[in-house]
């Protein structure tokens, strides 16, 4: 236990002592002070507090307490938070192959990736793991459940699943599993190309390089690169995937920091690929971070129309910490900049209400005016604004509730089983009685979608009935007109949600693979980017 405190002080300490001394204005004494405090305290709960003390817990949730109020960027991360930090950057793991979700206690499959070994053994979306080898999941930590399914390649699993109500038996080997950041890329017809980007790992760069050049062997002129719902990832290889583009030596993104060692110019390193062919670049409100670079730095030097929607607007460069014990601190330590000059972070942490929590947005202030490299005007504060603007209905609360919940999951396992087949992916769409088919299921199925206001007036009721006060029919009516209102709402984003149950649906009969071929036949913004390469007077208008 002495060891554990030990480990666990000396994490405190560093991380108190790192964020410090990033500070302008460092009070050394003052360090030192409240150092002192946290330890005499400590020692004084270890010792008399009544309750045995666990000395991993309290001290975690300072540590959290510390970064919490800093941005969501900066995070401390034990021996195992760090290993999957790697996996996330290396783009492969030990593992079945397949994405899941911890659901009361349980495991649930939420997605099977194409010829990995939870495909090749049988198991499909909505299966719930009980019980992996002897462990029943229900008596772990859902920190170590989720771990359980990682582990060397080539080392057997047998897991329990209850499916459709049967239990069934599996056995899977886990293997290398290699996560493409490039899913999926084809031609869209004899002259435009298209690539799907979803993440910055250590292979994007050489990935997209091997997608382009495949398509210009197919005959590919022109180019839509998609980088919606992408998150970003490691800068260099969005520096590197800008140089395909653009000529070397030529700015793509320069960090500013506090100390001048964290304050840099990246520039292009090597002859492009293609500094000709026309391109398109698609992002909406999930592109963030490396996506921005690449989006933004295209955009600066005219080389790229933009179409979609404004992007995330993270415009902070994190870079990680080795700690003791195998610990390591990600902290925000720069902002980046375009090359225009524009900084397109959203948020403003530094001004949030101490009070309310809340954090105010730069794009509510002044924005700044700046100029790409033919004159055209750009702004900062708040992403990157697409040239083209794709309109699409906002969501509701209830709409983006639903999209989370285990209610719209369910029923797109339930269509899988009440339908064999899809006969032809290109045409296949659901259509208005299948989405009055869902909100019959989510009204029977209410609990699996429950707002923040029916969660709160369920605890409400809860505590009246504790101090003999009933409300059962008062509180039904009460409970009725949220379901009704809720599910009216939904109505406002009909499209949007039978486009995204249609895409969850695919995916259960012919994986990413036929959900991205889909969208090559239906999406609004891919229709957009194609009509825009097309008319190349328009293209070219744009740009100038």
């Amino acid at each position: 236990m002495k060891k554990s405190i030990r480990h666990k002080f000396s994490i405190f300490f560093i991380i108190v002592a790192i964020l410090f001394s990033f500070s302008y204005k460092s009070d050394f004494f003052e360090i030192a002070k409240q150092i002192e405090i946290y330890t005499t305290l400590f020692k004084e709960l270890n010792l008399y507090y009544i309750d045995e003390i666990n000395p991993a817990e309290v001290t975690d949730k300072a540590i959290n307490n510390v970064l919490e109020n800093l941005d969501p960027y900066t995070r401390f991360y034990d021996e195992q938070g760090v290993e999957e930090a790697k996996i996330r950057a290396e783009g492969r793991y030990g593992g079945i192959g397949a994405s899941i979700k911890y659901r009361n206690g349980n495991l649930v499959i939420n997605e099977i990736f194409k010829d990995n070994p939870a495909h090749k053994s049988g198991l499909i979306p909505g299966d719930e793991i009980f019980m992996i080898d002897d462990a029943v999941l229900k008596e772990q930590s859902e920190k170590s459940v989720r771990a359980m399914l990682k582990g060397l390649p080539n080392t057997a699993l047998k897991l329990k699943v209850k499916r459709q109500g049967q239990i069934l038996d599996f056995n899977v080997n886990r293997e290398t599993i290699e996560i493409n950041p490039v899913p999926f890329y084809n031609m869209i017809d004899d002259e435009v190309g298209y690539i799907s980007f979803i993440k910055f790992n250590k292979k994007a760069s050489s990935e997209v390089k091997n997608a382009f050049e495949d398509l210009k062997s197919q005959g590919m002129q022109k180019l839509i690169i998609d980088v919606r719902q992408n998150p970003g990832g490691l800068l260099g290889e969005a520096i590197k995937i800008v140089n395909f583009f653009i000529p070397k030596n030529r700015v793509v993104v320069t960090t500013r920091g506090k100390l001048n060692k964290l304050s840099k110019t990246y520039k292009t390193q090597r002859k492009p690929l293609d500094t000709e062919i026309p391109i398109v670049i698609l992002i909406d409100d999930r592109s963030a971070s490396a996506s921005e670079i690449l989006a933004g730095a295209l955009q600066d030097y005219d080389r790229a129309v933009i179409v979609g929607n404004r992007s995330f607007g993270k415009g902070l460069v994190q870079r990680s910490r080795k700690l003791s014990y195998g610990t390591q601190l990600k902290l925000t330590i720069s902002k980046y900049y375009t090359p225009s000059g524009r900084c397109i972070q959203e948020l403003d942490y530094t001004n949030r209400d101490s009070k309310t929590g809340i954090v105010p947005r730069f794009s509510d202030k002044k924005v700044n005016r700046f100029t790409t490299q033919n004159g055209r005007e750009v702004f900062d504060g708040g992403g990157v604004s697409p040239d083209i603007e794709i309109e699409r209905q906002p969501l509701t609360e209830a709409t983006k509730k639903l999209f989370t919940s285990d209610a719209f999951f369910d029923f797109a396992t339930s269509y899988y089983y009440k339908n064999p087949e899809i006969k032809n992916l290109r045409t296949f769409k659901l259509n208005d009685s299948d989405f009055i088919s869902l909100k019959e299921y989510l009204k029977r199925n209410n609990d699996k979608f429950l707002m923040n206001n029916e969660i709160d007036l369920k605890e409400t009721i809860e505590k009246l009935e504790e101090n003999n006060i009933d409300l059962t029919q008062q509180s039904q009516l009460m409970f009725d007109k949220i379901v009704e209102e809720k599910l009216i709402l939904l109505d406002k984003n009909k499209s949007q949600i039978i486009e995204k149950l249609t895409s969850n649906i695919i995916t259960r009969y012919y994986f990413k693979e036929g959900e991205y071929q889909r969208k090559l036949e239906f999406d609004n913004a891919i229709k957009e980017s194609t009509k825009v390469l097309k008319n190349q007077k328009n293209y070219l208008d744009i740009l100038n």
